[in-house]
């Protein structure tokens, strides 16, 4: 009897460490084979493909997905065939990030911009494939059925399907679900969307009749052009953070006062490029999309409202900076986050989503994780929280001097390390206007070297 006893507890034992066996040899094949998957559309850095003339196109294979969607989000029972697009948008477009690679030091700031571009279209892919109902345009009767834009479409219901007065030039050129799908697909604030209701708008700044208008974007075009031109000719005299290679904006040799005041006028000045370069584009799309595609004025709203007069963090993030990404964030973290913790769990999900998509995105330059990135990002949702909690104890909103001290000393103070985290990886190096180009280039710093010398 014993010995039967013994015997039926090796076999179990036996059978168990089987099992275990099998469980652990499962996992691992598993394990390895999404690793391989994963690497099959995000390859190592070595293995990526250079970009030429040849494989450049390859990298827009995930517009197909997208536009597909856009269309389909349009369209009444759709939901699902969205849903099964997904996948296929989300591999194309990391594929276009990770899988292909621009080799000269100085084009490496457009990886980021790749990638930048691509992460977008992942987070507005799924915002599309989730959306139950679709996507119409406000005031819309029947999804499709609203000829004029969606940027000048009126909040009530269109019961006559056209509005001459709205219509653009290219009207009578594409059938209306072209033009739905083409204005969702370029769609980044949502004017005039359902998922942009809500989002605020900055006054108009110029003349809304067309051709004051015309020349007053032009103008402001040349401006941000030569304050680009300018500031990036200046940062790339700087040792180390003009380098494509990348370098630190905190030189160690100099002592303490000097070392900070050099790293916010770096700091400074790349803020300065960065409000001017998004000016700059933004006018070249606008002045292309009202001079040759007939948009209204109204449909180009200023792109920011002069964030450096924010007197809070909320009024900074929520109306002067840019809204462009405000959907992809929440997407990608304010929604999810609100579901998890409310209103807490949507501020601090959408700046720590703001936060990984930036560094992500990063990544596609080839450098290593910097968690500095996604932690300055997160503590900006923490201070919005703070303001919220202030407002609460003393029944008044930060404003007022005090809070626009309160809001240079978190952009420019502790947002020095976020910026030293880009220079170090070679964002001050990279190539933004060409050499040929740069006003600044051909006389300035040529003036300057010569009195240096």
């Amino acid at each position: 009897m014993k010995h039967h006893i013994l015997l039926s507890i090796s076999i179990s034992i036996s059978i168990i460490m089987s099992r275990s066996n099998t469980t652990v040899t499962l996992y691992q094949e598993l394990a390895w084979g999404s690793a391989k998957a994963f690497r099959t559309f995000v390859p190592p850095p070595q293995d990526r493909i250079p970009i030429t003339w040849h494989t450049a196109p390859y990298m827009l294979v995930q517009f197909i997905p997208y536009s597909f969607m856009s269309y389909l989000v349009q369209r009444p029972d759709t939901h699902l065939i969205r849903l099964l697009f997904l996948p296929t948008l989300i591999i194309t477009a990391l594929h276009s990030s990770y899988g292909y690679v621009w080799l000269d030091p100085r084009y490496n700031v457009f990886n980021w911009a790749a990638a930048l571009f691509s992460f977008v279209l992942i987070g507005k892919g799924i915002d599309l494939a989730l959306a139950r109902t679709g996507r119409h345009k406000r005031g819309e009767a029947a999804q499709g059925t609203m000829s004029t834009p969606a940027s000048t479409a009126k909040n009530e219901p269109d019961t006559t399907g056209s509005s001459s007065s709205s219509k653009r030039h290219c009207a009578t050129l594409l059938p209306l679900w072209l033009r739905d799908a083409l204005e969702l697909i370029f769609s980044m604030r949502g004017l005039g969307w359902d998922f942009g209701e809500g989002i605020y708008t900055p006054p108009p700044n110029r003349p809304q009749d067309r051709k004051p208008f015309l020349h007053a974007t032009l103008n402001s075009f040349l401006v941000n052009f030569l304050i680009l031109d300018i500031v990036e000719a200046a940062i790339k005299l700087i040792p180390g953070v003009g380098d494509p290679f990348g370098g630190s904006i905190f030189f160690p040799g100099l002592p303490p006062p000097t070392r900070y005041v050099v790293s916010t006028v770096i700091h400074v000045l790349t803020g300065v490029a960065l409000v001017a370069g998004f000016g700059m584009v933004y006018d070249l799309i606008t002045l292309f999309a009202v001079a040759v595609l007939g948009h209204s004025p109204k449909s180009w709203p200023p792109i920011m409202d002069n964030p450096w007069a924010a007197q809070s963090l909320h009024e900074f993030w929520a109306k002067r900076w840019h809204q462009l990404l405000r959907q992809t964030f929440l997407v990608f973290g304010g929604i999810p986050g609100r579901k998890i913790a409310g209103d807490f769990g949507l501020v601090l999900g959408t700046f720590l989503a703001s936060g990984l998509f930036h560094e992500c995105t990063i990544l596609a330059m080839g450098r290593e994780w910097d968690s500095r990135v996604p932690l300055f990002f997160l503590l900006q949702g923490g201070s919005l929280i703070g303001e919220r909690i202030w407002r609460k104890v003393t029944g008044r909103r930060v404003g007022g001097f005090l809070g626009r001290l309160w809001v240079y000393f978190d952009i420019v103070i502790l947002g020095q390390p976020l910026v030293d985290a880009w220079h170090k990886r070679g964002l001050g190096g990279g190539m933004v206007i060409p050499p040929k180009m740069s006003p600044a280039r051909l006389l300035l710093t040529s003036a300057i070297r010569r009195l240096m010398a």
